[in-house]
């Protein structure tokens, strides 16, 4: 299993903080929780920041899962579609790209830290990533941080080019991610549904 980047700082001061406390361990014994406490966090961050391989194959039509998580709530309002999918620590923290396209804007947002799977997260500092298809298909994935995750990385740019699935950013600890989608896109899944990143079809366009 490949480990994202994100996660190499923890690793390497936890290991660090490990071999430490047991060189001194034998003379100050308290040195031993400090060593168990180190391994909690070694083994935690190999698992939280876990970087598993995703290689399915999407139709044209398809529109993929931007995140891993829960869906929280479906919402239409004037013609948009709002998708909200809730991660737990225990999920993949990775976000794809739900759709091929062109990165058209990047725009990040400070604000508050309300737990994610509250209505209030609305108000919490995001990242938008604004992608635009062909034929008038678009997508933006809002990536949201919650009352522990502190941290947003985004992987992608203006002007850049995504595959559906590729890796477009990550959010560090619980969370959500937000998908807004267009009135020719139809929603395949419902709330409480299990969704993964670059693996689960969200929704389909509409065929003309």
């Amino acid at each position: 299993m490949k480990i994202v980047k994100e996660g190499f700082y923890i690793l390497i001061f936890s290991l660090g903080a490990i071999i430490i406390s047991l060189y001194y361990a034998r003379s100050y014994k308290f040195l031993y929780t400090i060593t168990f406490i180190s391994g909690i966090i070694l083994l935690f961050s190999l698992y939280f920041f876990r970087d598993p391989t995703r290689n399915r194959k999407f139709d044209e039509n398809e529109i993929a899962s931007p995140a891993d998580g829960t869906v929280l709530s479906l919402k239409t309002e004037n013609g948009i579609t709002v998708i909200r999918i809730f991660m737990s620590i225990f999920d993949v923290h990775i976000q794809r790209a739900p759709i091929e396209g062109k990165i058209k804007e990047t725009k990040f947002t400070y604000g508050k830290f309300h737990i994610a799977y509250k209505s209030q997260a609305k108000d919490n500092q995001r990242n938008m990533i604004k992608i635009e298809g062909k034929d008038g298909k678009w997508a933006f994935v809002e990536q949201i941080t919650g009352a522990i995750a502190r941290r947003i990385a985004c992987y992608v740019k203006e002007g850049d080019t995504v595959k559906i699935g590729q890796k477009i950013g990550m959010i560090y600890f619980g969370s959500q991610v937000a998908l807004y989608l267009p009135q020719n896109a139809v929603i395949t899944v419902k709330e409480g549904d299990k969704v993964f990143a670059g693996k689960s079809v969200i929704g389909l366009w509409k065929k003309k």
